[in-house]
């Protein structure tokens, strides 16, 4: 049994905020340069160069890439030989509050129906897994609005099949437009329930672009649909091009016999994600 601090967490999350919030991984800025030499409307690559250049600003001048330094979502996974010392949640939840506020990033949480500000952006939105082995893993995302807002979640019918959930993918992207702030990941999650497909969207979001599905079919369905997305013609910002997405990610579960969840997270070009191995 290995104990684990909880003191150690709280340090380890606070600074994955703040990094996240300027710093963006190095898969993201890979795609978007990617995505600047796959551009061909004049509008789209002058747009992609200023998205470019305010990630370089953010990194210079360890400032937020984006007014909108959104609500923390944190996938912990705990060894079983782990130990903690504390309260995880607690623990977690106090990095959120310490990052934010040494960040200075802005405070967006508030309570659903007053819009009372809680003032210190928690609580965090939390997912805990426990695993095998002795470590703690975390991965901490920063997810603004405008793109969660354009997120959805459909219950198709099990006879429905691929092209059903294609026409559901590409729906959605067509009706977020350019509110979403493309270049986009789009994250989908099928099968499982009705929360667990959307948690499966989510985590789709955080794997790193570049990284396939390991199932093969699920891979080719990941391309299929990066295609059509693209196809759309919205383009960075919404100003039309050929590079609405840098990235479609599936994730499955097995679902009930009479259901077929389906869900799609979007996340816009300010991918912002970290993760922690203690």
């Amino acid at each position: 049994m290995r104990e684990v601090s909880v003191d150690r967490i709280r340090e380890e999350v606070k600074r994955l905020c703040i990094e996240g919030a300027y710093i963006l991984e190095e898969d993201v800025q890979s795609a978007l340069k990617s995505a600047f030499e796959r551009e061909v409307s004049p509008m789209g690559r002058e747009v992609l160069t200023q998205i470019i250049k305010n990630y370089e600003i953010a990194l210079d001048g360890v400032l937020p890439m984006c007014q909108d330094t959104g609500i923390a979502v944190v996938f912990v996974e705990v060894g079983r030989d782990v130990r903690l010392d504390g309260s995880l949640e607690d623990a977690i939840n106090q990095g959120v509050r310490e990052g934010y506020g040494e960040g200075y990033l802005r405070k967006s949480v508030c309570h659903p129906l007053t819009r009372q500000n809680t003032g210190d952006n928690t609580p965090a939105v939390i997912h805990t897994r426990i695993t095998e082995g002795d470590r703690v893993k975390i991965k901490v995302a920063l997810k603004g609005a405008g793109s969660e807002n354009k997120s959805s979640l459909k219950m198709l019918n099990p006879t429905a099949g691929v092209e059903a959930i294609k026409e559901f993918v590409t729906d959605t992207v067509r009706e977020a437009g350019g509110s979403v702030c493309p270049p986009i990941v789009v994250g989908v999650g099928i099968g499982g329930d009705f929360e667990k497909s959307a948690i499966l969207s989510k985590e789709a979001i955080l794997r790193p672009i570049g990284r396939p599905h390991q199932d093969e079919t699920i891979a080719g369905l990941e391309e299929e649909l990066l295609e059509e997305v693209n196809k759309l013609g919205i383009g960075p910002m919404g100003f039309g091009g050929t590079v609405t997405a840098l990235a479609v990610h599936i994730e499955v579960y097995p679902c009930h016999i009479a259901s077929l969840p389906v869900s799609v997270n979007i996340q816009c070009h300010a991918d912002r994600h970290k993760e922690v191995v203690i």
